[in-house]
């Protein structure tokens, strides 16, 4: 009984834990990223580092890769910290980040649509 649990958990754990990593970026000036593609749902992973409280800042901006359409600003923050942007839309993507006195890390990462409906907006 024992071994064939152990056998059902194995077999289950990969459809659990289906996210994906796509890219990483991190830096810490202006950039604008390789391009990447994502199919809907997807997750910005961010993270903002610091060596001082008052004068850092990041802004990340989404852009169609094909085309440049601004898409639209994803962050505006002057703090240090981190926190997760959940897109609804699927497409071939580039990030034009932009940062103060601050060094960031961004992972974007594909997610399962049941995945999707586990992240709601803070607040709700």
């Amino acid at each position: 009984m024992k071994k064939s649990l152990c056998m059902l958990l194995l077999f289950a754990a990969p459809v659990a834990g289906a996210e994906q990593i796509v890219k990483e970026f991190t830096g810490t000036g202006n950039t604008t990223t390789a391009m990447f593609t994502v199919e809907s749902p997807w997750l910005l992973d961010w993270r903002l580092d610091a060596d001082y409280e008052a004068l850092t800042a990041l802004d990340i901006t989404l852009v169609e890769a094909h085309g440049r359409r601004h898409v639209g600003r994803v962050l505006h923050t002057k703090r240090k910290g981190n926190g997760l942007k959940k897109f609804e839309e699927g497409g071939t993507y580039q990030l034009r980040i932009s940062s103060t006195l601050a060094r960031w890390r961004i992972k974007i990462i594909q997610i399962s649509r049941e995945e999707g409906e586990l992240y709601t907006p803070r607040g709700q």
